[in-house]
């Protein structure tokens, strides 16, 4: 694949461009909400065959973003036969795939990518259910690699809305886009969790993805209060599934007349109660560490790693906070929450600092690169 060379955007982004990166946007939504509803589906009512209507939203979902993906590839191509100039500003820019028999934008090439590969590992799951039946675990092979299909379309699209930054709908896209994505990646670490390892996979995965998602699109958008507008609509995201995810659950149990799981009522549902609920904490403290570094001219080079450790420990410790409030169990503190040891606190702080750090230079590298990817963006708004 070669990069081709584009034009300067126009000024005033055509709507298919908007379109285009609005419906991978709801597709990855859709995806969202139905590995909520099929999580809470195993917890509240048990193993389940393929096809199963919260397996079928979270295809839809895949389905949708993939599809809407081609289509922008295609219109680009076409685009490009015609000679006419391509916008990189409209998913990203343009890369030759095939010899050149198709030219991709950047966030439309990935996105389709993940949503090809999502459908493909589709038949491996519906292949894994034809051996064994019910499926009951989410780290089995097919969901695992499902699981990453689905986290590489919602990067594609990021990088579709980051490539179009310029614009206020581009930034709004890449606001919402984000917490999908804190929200869904973390579901991967289940790979790990039946490896003895001394951490907690899904709590190492949590702070690193949220700390290094947040930063990256605080610091690619240059802008105030980027950071705690993307922890207001995860807050959003999460009291949604949070209500959503258990009701839908029972509506569609009694639909099919199959009855659920005894002594559930006062459990959280599952993947809303893993998304951080202190998210703005963490994100106050990156929005203030950032605005005073750039106040005091502190080292561009070393104020990403500072920022990503003070907020990997926030997040770290603020998730220790919420397994207590939610779950409880083991020695009680007051309001019925576990009692947290110091050597778990301890460990937490350990833990955060060093999975901050690393995700805050991860975050300023993945920021200069989505910058490279349309650098006409960034001198438009000047």
């Amino acid at each position: 694949m070669d990069p081709v060379r584009a034009s300067a955007p126009p000024s005033i982004r055509p709507p298919a461009g908007v379109a285009g990166a609005y419906t991978v946007l709801a597709g990855t939504l859709m995806s969202t909400v139905g590995i909520s509803w099929d999580v809470q589906w195993h917890i509240e009512v048990g193993p389940d065959t393929f096809f199963t209507l919260p397996h079928l939203i979270l295809y839809a979902g895949s389905a949708i973003a993939g599809i809407a993906s081609l289509v922008m590839v295609l219109r680009a191509t076409f685009a490009q036969r015609a000679g006419r100039p391509a916008d990189p500003a409209v998913g990203g820019s343009p890369v030759r795939v095939l010899g050149g028999t198709f030219t991709a934008p950047l966030g439309y090439l990935v996105a389709g990518t993940g949503g090809a590969l999502f459908l493909l590992y589709g038949l491996l799951d519906l292949w894994w259910h034809s051996l064994y039946g019910f499926d009951a675990v989410l780290d089995s092979p097919p969901h695992v690699a499902l699981f990453i299909s689905i986290s590489l379309t919602m990067i594609g699209s990021l990088i579709a809305f980051a490539a179009a930054r310029a614009q206020r709908w581009g930034r709004i896209g890449l606001v919402v886009s984000i917490p999908v994505l804190v929200t869904f990646t973390p579901i991967t670490t289940y790979a790990f969790q039946r490896v003895a390892l001394p951490i907690d996979p899904k709590l190492a995965g949590t702070v690193f993805f949220a700390v290094c998602f947040v930063l990256m699109g605080a610091i690619t958008l240059r802008r105030r209060r980027v950071a705690l507008s993307i922890a207001v609509v995860l807050g959003a995201m999460q009291l949604f599934l949070w209500w959503f995810s258990p009701w839908a659950t029972r509506v569609y149990a009694g639909d099919v007349g199959l009855p659920l799981r005894d002594n559930l009522r006062d459990m959280a549902p599952v993947l809303p109660a893993g998304i951080p609920m202190f998210m703005l904490a963490a994100a106050l403290v990156i929005e203030g560490l950032l605005w005073l570094g750039r106040e005091r001219g502190w080292s561009a080079r070393r104020l990403p790693q500072l920022v990503g450790a003070a907020g990997g420990v926030v997040v770290s410790l603020s998730m220790l906070v919420q397994t207590s409030m939610l779950r409880g169990g083991g020695g009680r503190g007051p309001m019925g929450q576990t009692t947290p040891s110091a050597t778990t606190v301890l460990i937490d702080v350990i833990l955060g600092l060093a999975l901050g750090a690393l995700a805050g230079h991860l975050a300023a590298r993945f920021a200069v690169l989505l910058h490279l990817n349309t650098p006409a963006a960034d001198q438009e708004r000047r």
